[in-house]
């Protein structure tokens, strides 16, 4: 999928989110890795974004993982970066620590390295939290994808996950 498409599909989405979030008068707040604040980025392309829009953390290291999100030592250890519960707990955290309804965070392995047998390049985690319920959705972007097309997927994976809940 080309880049433009992309971009195109995440304005699309972020249209839609907007209104759903101000109509509800909720605000939102990401907490990314793998991305490393494309989401954040896209979303403030938006004029108005500050309306429902918080911001986000930019958590790439593990230990901003723990000490910024709340991220349990013990689930990166046991778990680690790329996984379901790290990308609840992100999520989680992020709506924590800045008051939000809704946190979004994304976790995953862009490449072109960092890959092994169990999780390849392109796994990614996406979660979002909303009141007392976290969903998690893991994708597996095609092997050989670039490390940008990787970032860019996960990021409007994540608009699109956050539509089917918000």
């Amino acid at each position: 999928m080309e880049a433009g498409t992309m971009e195109h599909r995440a304005r699309q989405a972020i249209a839609t989110l907007a209104e759903r979030l101000r109509r509800r008068g909720w605000h939102l707040a990401v907490a990314e890795s793998c991305t490393g604040g494309l989401l954040g980025h896209w979303i403030t392309e938006v004029p108005g974004s500050s309306a429902y829009f918080l911001g986000g953390v930019i958590a790439y290291a593990n230990a901003l993982k723990c000490e910024v999100l709340g991220v349990p030592q013990t689930t990166l250890e046991r778990y680690g970066a790329v996984s379901e519960p790290t990308a609840a707990a992100m999520a989680r955290g992020v709506r924590r620590l800045t008051g939000a309804e809704v946190g979004v965070a994304i976790t995953g392995i862009a490449g072109p390295g960092g890959g092994t047998p169990q999780k390849p390049v392109g796994t990614v985690y996406l979660a979002v939290a909303l009141g007392g319920t976290t969903w998690v959705w893991h994708e597996q972007w095609p092997q050989g994808s670039s490390r940008r097309e990787n970032k860019e997927r996960s990021a409007l994976a994540a608009l699109e996950h956050l539509l089917q809940v918000v």
